[in-house]
């Protein structure tokens, strides 16, 4: 009698557990994903850090050297110094029908301007160094410059480019000078004025003025330094490329990659910690 009602119990134990395993595992994993959801959140949304902000700056200067350099060598035009496109506009107004570099010039410096628009006002309206925007606005330099890229691997010969002027070089090139302005502009969100990473004139007056020129401890000067020495770089890398056979697209694949790597190093770095 007993061991027909223990098995009865045992019975009506077996029906009565959840297929899935304990029924309170439901609303645990809920609060785990909740909390993870609400980390994830909180990570974004948060300030980055500008402490050692400058080294993502510097380090956007190898791109700019690596991408300016294959291009004017191979479009004739520069895609980030504008100061170099304004002389070949200011040549080319004054004989126009002998090249085409002015038109090209043109192009870069329309682009940059409706760039650093854009950008200035994307960070501005969604709060300037929040992460999420931050990484939004580095995740579109990079597109920018695979699109750039897809065009020059796949839309035609290179070879002749400097004489020549159609869309397959003007959008490229116009896409290129568009998100090199989201650098520029990143140096004024994180207060790091002097590293544009798009000139070096004012740098070098900067450095060779500076009273504590050959201080021990001096940030400023080392910023000064480093920035001109990380274009050189980057310039002698794009100046490889485009005298090689991976021509213009492996520099623009090349700074595409590199630009990705600074996404990553704003989606990792450390929050403000006034918000920490």
């Amino acid at each position: 009698m007993n061991s027909n009602a223990q098995n009865h119990r045992d019975r009506r134990a077996d029906e009565e557990t959840p297929l899935l395993g304990n029924g309170r595992s439901g609303p645990a994993k809920d609060a785990d994903e909740v909390g993870l959801g609400t980390k994830l959140k909180k990570h974004f949304g948060a300030n980055v850090s500008k402490n050692w902000a400058d080294l993502v700056l510097l380090f956007c200067y190898v791109i700019t050297g690596l991408l300016d350099s294959s291009a004017v060598f191979i479009w004739g035009s520069f895609v980030s110094m504008q100061t170099g496109n304004t002389v070949y506009l200011g040549l080319g107004l004054v004989a126009p029908s002998e090249g085409i570099r002015w038109v090209k010039a043109l192009t870069s410096i329309a682009s940059f301007c409706v760039g650093s628009f854009f950008f200035a006002r994307f960070h501005r309206f969604l709060s300037p160094r929040k992460r999420w925007v931050l990484v939004a606005s580095y995740t579109l330099q990079c597109l920018l410059i695979v699109l750039a890229a897809l065009i020059v691997t796949f839309g035609h010969d290179e070879s002749d480019d400097k004489e020549r002027l159609h869309w397959q070089v003007l959008v490229p090139l116009a896409s290129v000078a568009f998100q090199s302005s989201g650098q520029a502009v990143t140096s004024r969100v994180l207060q790091y004025g002097g590293l544009t990473s798009v000139v070096l004139t004012s740098n070098y007056c900067d450095l060779f003025s500076d009273p504590n020129l050959i201080n021990v401890n001096n940030v400023e000067r080392n910023r000064r330094v480093a920035a001109p020495v990380l274009l050189l770089i980057g310039a002698m890398f794009g100046g490889l490329w485009a005298h090689s056979s991976i021509g213009l697209a492996g520099a623009l694949w090349t700074a595409a990659a590199l630009k990705a790597v600074a996404v990553l190093a704003w989606i990792f770095w450390s929050a403000d910690p006034e918000e920490a």
